[in-house]
């Protein structure tokens, strides 16, 4: 076995069990290894601290499956975490067929992501580790009874910092629709999972589809009418058919993608919902927010979920401005007593400078607001406690006074 030696005063982070190992804490290798094999971690002075995938072409040299100095590394290892997984998210499916079943490193499956859509799985392998067990993974999720394929979108950027290529192709079984429809909290979705954003849809979001779905149901019981929305960045109309299936009047959806617009409008056509009350807009979010602004339109709710502005620590800046400048004209377009709901799926920006962001936007925009509540990704994205990065979607709900 080959030992994976750290400088003096490294292995601080992972006797925390924190699990990645970046090349400037590494001293040597010893011996020879090539990515996606296993090696054994060890401190400055020989002490064992973990078992991980390494990785020659990374800064993220070395991903960790395991402290425990017992644990063989194999492929019944990596069975059973696949089966954990799986049941960890089980009651999941008594209200949606769109479930993150892994989720890499709070799985101890580092790099591995597999969202089930129906009865197809999607994969993303985004470290040399997982893409090393690919078949057995590949293996082990087909035996999953009701499962017809595996489709893998292993197309992500990390899989170039990993020295990796990129794959989109069928892995296991049949070739799945050119839409699945999934159905969500009651609300039925087509989700394109060999072009679509991610594996296809923001199975993230989940739980925030179904607050603004409830907010817009509370307005309409409160006031007697439907409320008027806008969703901003709305890809494949997520929010909006929440909206929509909570009983607003008037959903105004914003995108810069005449085919996710495209997609959007054919899944409300799915669900039945009256077409005058859903407007898609392709534009930029930016110009329109600040036109809208201009123009003095109002809206009971605004929801604001970019995609990512920050890829890394060097664009915290710029995203910050960017994060500021849709936030403030979004508040300045909600109506008193109604809501904003913002994200951000930045992971180099974490929770509290995305706050403080927020915040400096309220000050600006000279409006009062509540912070009622922070938001999340679901259950079926959990974080692991000790790896606080894994905490990439983070958002707010502010009622506005």
């Amino acid at each position: 076995m080959t030992d994976l030696i750290l400088k003096k005063g490294k292995e601080r982070s992972l006797l925390r069990r924190h699990p990645w190992v970046y090349d400037t804490a590494v001293q040597k290798l010893t011996g020879k290894a090539v990515s996606g094999d296993t090696v054994r971690v060890c401190s400055y002075d020989g002490r064992f601290l973990a078992w991980a995938a390494y990785s020659k072409d990374s800064t993220l040299r070395a991903r960790c499956w395991s402290f425990d100095e017992s644990e063989q590394i194999d492929a019944l290892w990596i069975e059973t975490k696949i089966k954990k997984a799986l049941i960890a998210r089980q009651s999941l499916f008594a209200r949606t067929s769109a479930v993150r079943v892994i989720f890499g490193e709070a799985d101890q499956l580092p790099g591995l992501v597999v969202d089930r859509y129906g009865d197809w799985f999607v994969t993303q392998f985004q470290a040399a580790g997982v893409e090393a067990f690919r078949d057995v993974i590949a293996d082990v999720l087909m035996s999953v009874p009701g499962i017809k394929g595996i489709f893998d979108r292993s197309d992500a950027a990390t899989r170039h910092r990993e020295g990796l290529a990129e794959r989109v192709e069928l892995l296991r079984g049949q070739e799945p629709p050119q839409e699945i429809e999934v159905v969500e909290d009651g609300v039925r979705y087509g989700v394109d999972v060999r072009k679509g954003h991610k594996t296809g849809f923001y199975i993230d979001q989940r739980e925030n589809r179904f607050l603004a779905q409830r907010l817009a149901h509370e307005f309409k019981a409160r006031t007697g009418r439907g409320m008027r929305a806008l969703n901003c960045f709305c890809y494949t109309g997520g929010f909006s058919l929440a909206l929509l299936a909570g009983g607003a009047d008037e959903v105004i959806s914003v995108d810069s993608s005449a085919e996710a617009l495209a997609m959007a409008a054919r899944n409300a056509a799915r669900n039945g919902f009256d077409d005058s009350k859903a407007k898609w807009v392709q534009a930029d979010v930016f110009e329109y927010l600040r036109k809208a602004r201009e123009a003095g339109e109002t809206f009971d709710l605004v929801i604001l979920d970019p995609p990512k502005f920050a890829s890394s620590h060097r664009h915290i800046d710029r995203a910050a401005r960017a994060y500021k400048d849709i936030n403030l004209n979004g508040l300045r377009l909600v109506t008193p007593g109604g809501d904003l709901l913002t994200f951000s799926c930045s992971g180099a920006m974490d929770v509290d400078l995305f706050q403080k962001v927020i915040a400096g936007a309220v000050i600006d925009s000279k409006r009062e607001a509540w912070m009622i509540a922070r938001l999340g990704a679901g259950a079926d994205h959990p974080l692991m406690m000790t790896c606080p990065e894994g905490e990439y979607l983070k958002g707010l709900q502010l009622t506005l006074r």
